[in-house]
């Protein structure tokens, strides 16, 4: 039986990522381009989990279900083109290659056209939650080109987290690099909110003259209020 989904990468978040398809039932095949990695990842598995493993290009192509899915989960930059040019030589027009790291969105914008010329379908995906949220259910913003999201939806609400309501974190956002743009602002939001909580200690510290275990029981109150 073919996978339903590739994951390239198995770091922190790819094998989460990959953890999590697993558990809400996809077949899935993972590739890291170091083989040792892979062997480790597979050998701490149960042996009737729907993971299977590939330690070439064209076997991870070859063992995908039509239109093939692949979700990259790469270091941002240059990497992520070397991947893609790596595979291009394996993959047939409506495949999908979907980039789940933290890209600058131009370079999603750019990815999204050169793949469009050649028939293949390009997601620029932001993922939000860390190594829990990868495991049990991110935060998911997903952009690029509109014909491969009704392919990927299911599976993405799937291994979504849920808001209070039950709805799924994870809704469309637009074409070329909108997801790695709406993870972009995401993250500097959340660079701010960090940049405060460190602004108000010095200020404790510094400028009240409060011992640590003062500061400590201020940030306790705080957290039990909206500020949670």
């Amino acid at each position: 039986m073919p996978s339903d989904i590739a994951v390239y990468g198995l770091g922190v978040m790819g094998r989460n990522i990959a953890l999590n398809m697993a558990d809400r039932g996809l077949k899935v095949t993972v590739y890291n381009r170091t083989r040792s990695v892979t062997d480790a990842f597979i050998a701490g598995i149960p042996d009737d989990s729907t993971i299977v493993a590939s330690h070439d290009l064209s076997g991870m192509v070859d063992s995908l279900a039509r239109p093939r899915i692949l979700f990259l989960m790469a270091k941002a930059g240059k990497v992520v083109d070397l991947i893609i040019e790596g595979l291009l030589p394996h993959l047939d027009t409506g495949d999908i290659v979907i980039d789940g790291g933290n890209s600058y969105f131009k370079d999603s914008q750019r990815r999204r056209r050169q793949l469009g010329e050649r028939g293949i379908r390009f997601l620029g995906v932001g993922i939000s939650g860390g190594e829990e949220g990868a495991r049990h259910g991110p935060s998911i913003m997903p952009g690029g080109d509109p014909a491969a999201w009704p392919l990927v939806r299911d599976m993405f609400r799937d291994i979504a987290a849920r808001a209070d309501d039950g709805q799924p974190c994870c809704r469309w956002v637009g074409e070329g690099g909108a997801g790695h743009y709406v993870k972009m602002i995401h993250n500097g939001i959340e660079y701010g909110d960090m940049q405060l909580i460190a602004e108000a200690w010095q200020l404790m510290r510094d400028g009240l003259g409060m011992p640590a275990h003062e500061i400590a029981e201020t940030f306790a109150l705080w957290n039990q209020g909206p500020l949670s």
